[in-house]
């Protein structure tokens, strides 16, 4: 029996605008661990939208989605709400509480706990506030910090009014958990979080890929053997600063490099990043599904994450999970003060180059070229990394911890009303990060 299984369910409703079958972002995490759950032995619920992104609309293959339906023992309910087609701040905002006062009114039937995902920051605090009347402790899981998001583009706009809201979820959580140890340190250190505050890592949620016909891939993408592919994948949005990619390119091109750049994805800024010049030289791909994307991967020579200036702490980027399961090096553009960087030196997946350096781009990625030995070493330090650090099975057991710290601390305050709180623990596996 799993050391987390509980002898007799206990419900558990999880309210994020993303899931699958969306198939980037946060999606795949909040499905994971919502099945995973069941199949531990809770009664599992979620409320979420109907399919949306990366594309900023429901495809039409999912648009008949009943509104209610049992996946993987996990009863589904979507709903539908304003989605907008070129996301902006304040659609943004729209969007997120058209959704949330839609969850804020539908039947929960009585959950034990209630997990918030932010994102979605507005729909997370309306949603807080019907759990704190009805008594139900909720569990804040943060895959991105808003206020310092806010912070770090250098916005100005609305800031002092989301930090107001993302402190005032916080207080109302009966427990905090975030994805990265230094997610903790700047809720803790930055924002003055008080609540206890778990980590739970996000894991590698599609497979090691098995024997691959990686010469076939090749030729059906149109990639030349002496092409050096360098792949990105994901959100084509704002804060991944991808103008970097487009003008690497251009340096490339203009110099008869072997260095192809191809992204693979779709989001807010993909058309605006297919207008601006030497765009021609970047192949754009749509998102794949999951046994195309790994053969593309394992196809491609360098995997590739790139952030926009500034970016320190505000997230992890969910594709390095999935660059770590095929074994190849990862390059990455990113500041030496993010958290990207830190998970890169703990993996000791690839090189870093400065963000914004298209030449130092290009650079790097003829290094790895140049040096199969190396490149492959990366390759196999990044798969160890994902094996120790980063497997589904500790971040369902330590989620299951913490859900079941709140419940059980909710029903002692009931029952012996005290202002003093559960100490924060750390609910990954114990390795170094």
């Amino acid at each position: 029996m799993s050391p987390y299984r509980r002898p007799a369910p206990t419900s558990v409703l999880f309210v994020g605008i993303n899931y699958a079958p969306e198939p980037t972002g946060v999606s795949p995490y909040t499905t994971g661990m919502a099945e995973g759950l069941a199949r531990a032995g809770w009664d599992v619920r979620v409320i979420t939208s109907y399919p949306h992104y990366p594309w900023w609309r429901t495809p039409d293959e999912y648009r008949d989605l009943p509104p209610r339906a049992t996946v993987a023992g996990v009863d589904v309910r979507r709903l539908r709400h304003y989605v907008p087609r070129v996301p902006s701040t304040l659609k943004r905002a729209a969007f997120e509480i058209s959704f949330g006062l839609r969850a804020l009114t539908c039947r929960w039937d009585a959950p034990g706990a209630v997990v918030v995902v932010s994102p979605a920051l507005l729909a997370s605090r309306l949603v807080a506030l019907r759990a704190r009347v009805h008594r139900i402790p909720v569990v804040t899981w943060v895959q991105d910090i808003y206020a310092l998001g806010v912070q770090e583009a250098g916005s100005g706009t609305g800031a002092g009014a989301i930090g107001a809201v993302e402190a005032s979820l916080f207080a109302a959580s009966e427990r905090v958990v975030v994805i990265h140890r230094r997610f903790r340190r700047a809720l803790e250190e930055r924002l003055g979080v008080l609540r206890p505050i778990d980590v739970v890592r996000n894991w590698s949620h599609v497979p090691e890929p098995g024997p691959q016909d990686v010469a076939s891939t090749r030729r059906r993408l149109g990639w030349d053997d002496d092409d050096i592919i360098v792949l990105h994948t994901g959100a084509i949005g704002a804060k991944q600063g991808l103008e970097n990619v487009v003008d690497a390119a251009v340096v490339a091109r203009d110099k008869g490099s072997r260095v192809r750049f191809v992204l693979v994805g779709d989001g807010g800024q993909r058309a605006e990043l297919r207008q601006r010049p030497g765009a021609e030289a970047v192949a754009f791909v749509d998102p794949l599904p999951e046994d195309e994307f790994l053969q593309v991967l394992s196809a491609a020579d360098v995997l590739l994450v790139n952030e926009r200036p500034g970016l320190t702490e505000m997230s992890v980027p969910s594709k390095l999970t999935s660059y770590f399961a095929v074994g190849k090096p990862v390059l990455a553009a990113v500041d030496t003060s993010s958290t990207t960087y830190a998970e890169m030196e703990a993996a000791e997946a690839g090189p870093v180059v400065p963000a914004a350096a298209p030449a130092a781009l290009v650079a790097a990625a003829e290094e790895l070229a140049a040096d199969p030995e190396r490149a492959a070493r990366y390759g196999r330090a990044a798969q160890s990394y994902r094996r120790r650090v980063l497997t589904e099975e500790a971040a369902v057991s330590g989620f299951a911890r913490t859900l079941a710290a709140a419940i059980a601390s909710a029903r002692d305050r009931t029952a012996h009303p005290r202002t003093d709180a559960a100490p924060a623990t750390e609910t990954a596996q114990r390795a170094p990060l």
